[in-house]
């Protein structure tokens, strides 16, 4: 017989990296005490959690409580072989990378493995190294398969143009990071509310950015950007047709989020028989992938946003009850632009710096009546109407006339006079320091980065 060889895609190591199993959740199944032992010394202290099951009832058992990335998997066992429980499994609903081992093998057992849904094979005996390297690759696909699905996913929604910060120090904004700090360790549900535009979004990234879930995936979902047919398939997944001819299962949102945060924006738009899904679960913390008989655990932060009324859409039977009440934990009204006006001259800047340089085109001066008629506008688009506004305004080389010149008869206005004085006053200072912004920064009592702001604004 032919042996199959294991293919080694990293050098070995003989050091104690992690190989990057940190946060990995492994399953052994084998007969053998001494090998479970063996395979759980290996991998325990690189691992985040390692369970053992002497036969397959017991890895059921645990799989039903726990999600396991990937199973380290004996072919020959009492009963069922490894590979006949596999394939079992795949009919049921089984989300973990498997990995067979074995003392016999030949180049059939190894295409049966394949069919069978494993991803990798190691023959006994092994070396610690080899299964190291073995659960690596696993990852390695793993994480490779979620960031293409999820890149597809916001490439697809356009949800990839909606990153960034959560800018201003307005009252009002404050009042948000002050929300979104103390909610951040908590496992608590959260909603943002507000007008579109307000940067709901953004505030869900910022939470999941200071929450101990950073280093997990964000997923955010436009229930409205979804097809009410396609949307339980694309959130919960489905397992292959074992009949097909090349049977692969789809992981759903829920299964790629797992570990993060998952947003779900618009989250009136949710179909009601999707909304009756979703809160088993949130309350269950699992979910079944279409096709499966089997319930895999969730460990997912829940965070939604919606620009409609829903208290409203309840009493119109287009929301459930019980789904809000479940959401509407943690309450997080975003602020219309106009009520954080303040914060209008920090936004414009920070746009008109990053889309002049994703353009390729010199950036516009913010001058004084361009940032006094900015501030008089209400901004019935909120945050996005003024991101739109600058990029417009760089595209066609200047600012719309309602925005670009001073309005007669308001050149004494209080707000206009205090710009005008503040750009005079730190330019004349500028000058008497030869330049030098830390000078400068000194004799104003302010601190260098508001000198150098300041100066990208008015293109000094």
């Amino acid at each position: 017989m032919s042996q199959i060889q294991t293919p080694v895609s990293r050098p070995a190591r003989a050091d104690t990296q992690d190989f990057g199993l940190s946060g990995a959740s492994i399953l052994v199944i084998d007969d053998e005490p001494g090998m479970r032992n063996f395979l759980v010394k290996i991998l325990k202290p690189r691992c985040l959690r390692v369970e053992q099951a002497a036969n397959t009832g017991e890895a059921e058992r645990l799989m039903d409580q726990v999600h396991f990335d990937i199973v380290i998997l004996d072919n020959v066992m009492p009963g069922k072989t490894g590979l006949e429980w596999l394939r079992e499994q795949r009919e049921v609903g089984f989300y973990a990378d498997a990995i067979l081992i074995t003392a016999f093998a030949d180049l059939e057992t190894a295409i049966q493995a394949l069919r069978a849904g494993a991803v990798d094979f190691v023959l006994k005996p092994f070396r610690s190294n080899q299964i190291l390297n073995a659960v690596a690759r696993c990852l390695d696909r793993m994480h490779l398969r979620r960031e293409n699905y999820l890149l597809k996913h916001e490439l697809a929604s356009d949800a990839a143009g909606e990153r960034g910060r959560l800018l201003g120090n307005s009252e009002a904004i404050r009042e948000v990071r002050t929300l979104l700090e103390r909610a951040a360790p908590l496992p608590t549900t959260v909603l943002f509310t507000g007008d579109s535009g307000t940067g709901k979004e953004i505030a869900a990234r910022t939470l999941h950015g200071i929450s101990d879930r950073a280093s997990k995936a964000f997923v955010p979902v436009n229930c409205a950007a979804i097809s009410p047919d396609r949307i339980a398939n694309e959130l919960f997944g489905h397992v292959p047709d074992s009949s097909a001819p090349h049977p692969e299962r789809k992981d759903g949102l829920f299964a790629h989020a797992n570990g993060g945060t998952l947003f779900l924006d618009e989250i009136a738009e949710l179909p009601l028989p999707v909304q009756a899904t979703l809160l088993r679960v949130i309350e269950e913390k699992r979910i079944r992938p279409a096709g499966a008989t089997r319930e895999i655990p969730l460990d997912v932060r829940f965070v939604f946003a919606t620009n409609a009324d829903l208290p409203e859409a309840v009493a119109a039977g287009r929301f459930r009850a019980d789904l809000y009440h479940r959401i509407n934990v943690l309450n997080i009204p975003m602020p219309r632009l106009k009520d954080r006006i303040g914060d209008v001259q920090e936004l414009a800047l920070m746009f008109m710096q990053k889309i002049s340089r994703d353009l390729g085109v010199l950036p516009l001066t913010l001058t004084e009546d361009v940032l006094v008629n900015l501030s008089r506008y209400d901004w019935p688009g909120n945050v996005r109407e003024l991101r739109n506004l600058i990029e417009r305004s760089l595209i066609l080389g200047e600012f719309p006339p309602e925005f670009a010149g001073g309005q007669e008869g308001d050149t004494d206005a209080p707000t206009e006079s205090l710009h005008v004085v503040e750009r005079r006053h730190i330019l004349a200072v500028l000058e008497a320091c030869g330049g030098n912004r830390a000078e400068a920064a000194r004799r104003l009592g302010v601190s260098r980065k508001t000198v150098d702001r300041k100066c990208a604004m008015w293109n000094v």
